[in-house]
């Protein structure tokens, strides 16, 4: 009888120790180097992501509705917890312009080289001052200004008598920055009030890479140590809300977005302030819908998304986004998107040093609102406070 239960005891001891080293290895296993759990993963499982944990919390709308939206549930863990795995080294805001500047140093700069050329010749008649305002109108200065930078250097090298080049772009030099003008408020409006975040909506045209600004905005905040929320307000394009929320990700920001497509961006860029308010945070930031500036329905919308967010408080910023190629016509589009929910900077992107630089005076002087913000490249830090005497010296190599 022992003898025929002999071979079933080795049995079962060779499936128990089998089935102990299968439970010792799944529990063993390990996520591979540089393979995290995505954020979306995270809220899905009701863990915490790469911005912390997260849950659902119904909103009131302005309109009396009510909303599900994902918020997170402690943002104060970004001051004090060390990064999380995966998050990117954002670069400190002060190197990025130097950055910038030698980029723009070393592309063709046609404004620049050009004028300089022009003004060096051993000669300067009537021909070389029309290709100089050619040059200038080619550059999108604008007409006006054109005239005045035409008079002045005029004058100037009339009086001084010289050709020597150095002496010559000291005058260009000091021309110019007066055009671009230092004297106008560049500075960000991102400080956080007594009871409430500062909010900064980002407005522009189809195709101008705003959703990317937002992202890289972000970056530029979070690099000067603020806490920052991003309300995806364009619910028009698909792929929006999931490219901010990436943008957001990867330097530990959280985003407030609506499940639902087509949703009223209005109420999306509503329930992200009162979040950013609940989880006081420094700064909003609201991606809107791309939208064309003769669209009049589109145009009134937008100016909704802004009434409504302003229930909880002002609009400190709000943010055209221009692409430096198109010229003149940006200055058609920036004129109507001013008249719709007032203006208060420019983010100038593409600005890699071609003939378009003359588009940061034209705008300035057509709006009298200041550029605050170049970018002259697709890196996630290439987004630089804008600085008038940095960039035309860079201008002129």
């Amino acid at each position: 009888m022992n003898e025929l239960l002999l071979p079933v005891v080795f049995v079962i001891l060779a499936i128990a120790v089998i089935g102990s080293l299968i439970v010792v290895l799944v529990r063993g296993r390990r996520t591979p180097p540089g393979i995290y759990p995505s954020p979306r993963d995270a809220d899905d499982q009701g863990g915490a992501g790469v911005h912390g944990a997260t849950s659902t919390e119904v909103l009131d709308r302005p309109d009396g509705t009510t909303t599900d939206v994902l918020v997170p549930d402690d943002l104060s863990s970004l001051d004090e917890a060390p990064p999380a795995p995966g998050l990117d080294t954002v670069d400190p805001v002060q190197g990025r312009l130097a950055r910038l500047r030698a980029r723009l140093i070393r592309s063709n700069n046609a404004l620049g080289k050009g004028l300089l050329a022009l003004l060096s010749r051993d000669r300067i008649d009537e021909d070389v001052w029309d290709e100089v305002e050619e040059t200038l109108l080619l550059a999108d200065l604008g007409t006006e200004p054109t005239l005045e930078l035409v008079d002045a250097l005029r004058e100037r090298v009339k009086v001084a008598g010289s050709r020597d080049p150095a002496e010559v772009r000291s005058m260009l030099h000091e021309e110019l920055v007066k055009l671009v003008d230092p004297t106008m408020d560049r500075s960000l409006a991102t400080q956080r009030h007594a009871d409430r975040p500062a909010v900064v909506m980002v407005v522009g045209v189809n195709g101008v890479g705003k959703t990317t600004t937002v992202g890289k905005l972000a970056r530029v905040l979070v690099a000067d140590d603020k806490d920052v929320l991003l309300g995806a307000a364009d619910t028009f394009r698909a792929a929006a809300a999931e490219q901010l929320a990436t943008w957001g990700a990867r330097v530990g920001v959280p985003t407030v977005r609506s499940d639902v497509d087509g949703a009223d961006p209005a109420s999306v860029a509503f329930d992200a302030v009162k979040a950013g308010i609940e989880q006081e945070v420094d700064v909003v930031l609201i991606d809107t819908a791309g939208r064309l500036q003769n669209k009049v329905g589109l145009m009134d919308e937008l100016g909704k998304v802004k009434r409504v967010v302003e229930k909880h408080g002002a609009v400190d910023e709000v943010l055209l986004v221009l692409d430096a190629t198109t010229g003149q016509n940006g200055l058609t589009q920036a004129k109507v998107f001013a008249e719709v929910v007032n203006i208060t900077g420019i983010v100038l992107t593409k600005l890699d040093g071609t003939a378009k630089g003359g588009i940061v005076v034209a705008i300035q002087r057509s709006l009298g609102v200041p550029v605050k913000l170049i970018g002259l490249g697709e890196g996630a830090d290439d987004l630089a406070p804008f600085d008038a005497d940095g960039f035309v010296d860079a201008l002129l190599n």
